[in-house]
């Protein structure tokens, strides 16, 4: 039963940690490093989960307390709302949920919350009924999200905040990325099949495969040898988007960790990629994936913002600019931005967004090409960026995006979450002259 109740310490840790701002990608390893691999799956699956559904979890939570806990008890909170995840959300059986939780308040140091747990979570399975008549009158409960986040969906999207807030509340698919340069996507298929891994081509994505159910990539096959690549399928149309060419000069900017320029090296034989990234650690995964695909690029750390300290000088026939945004459009991947992001952090980042733009202009060469990228569904960082760029650089111009995917804003496409991750990509050309 201690083994156990790890598990939920870990999460309830977790999830502490990214209510007080740290990101769940940094908290959760260090979790996951102390339990066993079973275990680790588990603490994964409470984690995600639960900071998933928080404002739900949070919402229901208050209406069953009388009064609020104090705050300096973040680590009982969260593990109460680990609880009502379990209960909810999961197939674990309730006697084992409400047990192995209250347990953990002993772990905690806080015997004298064993009871106080016991009955709310026990309260809270007598009154599932009422719960979930909260989704009818509580914003935070029908939506699963901060207020401010619906209130600037609504904003945007009248017509698409309701599918945006449901495919955020989804469990992605995990998704692949066939090497064409050594393996067409049929064939991998059929190798995936061949192996018991059910998967479908993806409709959006060239070279994507959709997997039925997530496996771990040591169970995939050739993935060692570089033949696939775990990658969505909305971030794999960056590299199909460039109109590059074998041979060509490319800076992919903002690059880390490294997928979409992996795969415009996969696409364009003896092209002379430059990977620019201002997060020193983050470019350790690159170089980490560019081995793997055994794949040769100048990988550069510097500030995208301060090319004069590390451009060479020569101008490029084609940059993306996978530019850094509010990540609202993968928040089915990365449920913790519910908590992390805020509202003024929009207008912060599409300043730098500006900013990073218009340096990266002035490295294109006359008659180039330069694809804008972000992870966003916010207007401010995407399609009003490049309505504001266009009308500041006259030699620029906007170019028409081949395929039938994606909602047309008349200065890009926007991808909503659901048919792949929400992603925003418009191309821009430089005059010749």
């Amino acid at each position: 039963m201690a083994k156990q109740s790890s598990v939920r310490l870990a999460a309830a840790k977790v999830v502490a940690k990214v209510a007080s701002g740290d990101s769940l990608s940094k908290c959760l390893p260090a979790q996951q490093e102390t339990l066993s691999a079973r275990d680790q799956a588990l603490l994964a699956e409470l984690s995600y989960g639960t900071l998933r559904y928080y404002f739900r979890l949070e919402a229901w939570l208050n209406h069953l307390m009388e009064r609020p806990l104090k705050a300096k008890e973040k680590e009982l909170h969260s593990l109460i709302l680990v609880g009502l995840y379990q209960l909810f959300y999961t197939r674990i059986p309730p006697h084992a949920a409400i047990g192995e939780t209250v347990q953990v308040t002993r772990s905690l140091g806080k015997a004298w919350a064993r009871g106080l747990v016991n009955g709310l979570l026990r309260n809270a399975q007598r009154q599932f009924d009422t719960l979930q008549k909260l989704e009818e009158t509580d914003q935070h409960c029908a939506t699963a999200h901060p207020a401010w986040l619906v209130q600037e969906l609504k904003k945007a999207w009248p017509e698409h905040w309701q599918v945006i807030i449901d495919a955020n509340n989804q469990q992605p698919p995990m998704t692949l990325r066939a090497n064409n340069s050594k393996i067409s996507r049929d064939r991998y298929l059929k190798k995936l099949i061949d192996h018991c891994i059910p998967a479908a081509p993806s409709l959006l994505a060239p070279q994507g495969l959709i997997l039925s159910k997530p496996t771990a990539v040591n169970q995939l096959p050739l993935f060692q040898d570089g033949s696939v690549s775990v990658q969505d399928e909305s971030a794999q149309l960056a590299a199909n988007l460039l109109p590059a060419k074998a041979g060509q000069r490319i800076l992919d900017a903002c690059c880390a960790p490294g997928g979409k320029a992996c795969h415009i090296l996969e696409l364009y034989e003896n092209t002379e990629l430059h990977a620019l990234d201002s997060d020193e650690h983050r470019l350790v995964r690159v170089r980490e994936n560019l081995e793997r695909l055994n794949q040769v690029a100048t990988v550069i750390h510097g500030d995208a913002t301060q090319p004069e300290a590390w451009w060479d000088g020569k101008e490029y026939d084609h940059i993306l600019l996978d530019a850094p945004c509010s990540a609202t459009g993968v928040i089915r991947r990365h449920p913790d931005i519910k908590l992390l992001r805020k509202a003024s952090d929009i207008d912060a980042l599409a300043s730098l967004q500006k900013e990073i733009l218009h340096q990266m202009w002035s490295l294109l060469k006359p008659g180039g090409s330069l694809l804008y990228a972000t992870c966003s569904v916010m207007p401010k960082e995407n399609h009003l960026q490049i309505k504001d760029f266009l009308a500041s650089h006259k030699d620029a111009s906007l170019q028409p995006l081949p395929g039938s995917w994606g909602y047309d804003t008349r200065y890009g496409k926007q991808i909503f979450p659901g048919s792949g991750d929400g992603f925003f990509y418009s191309l821009l050309s430089k005059s010749a002259h």
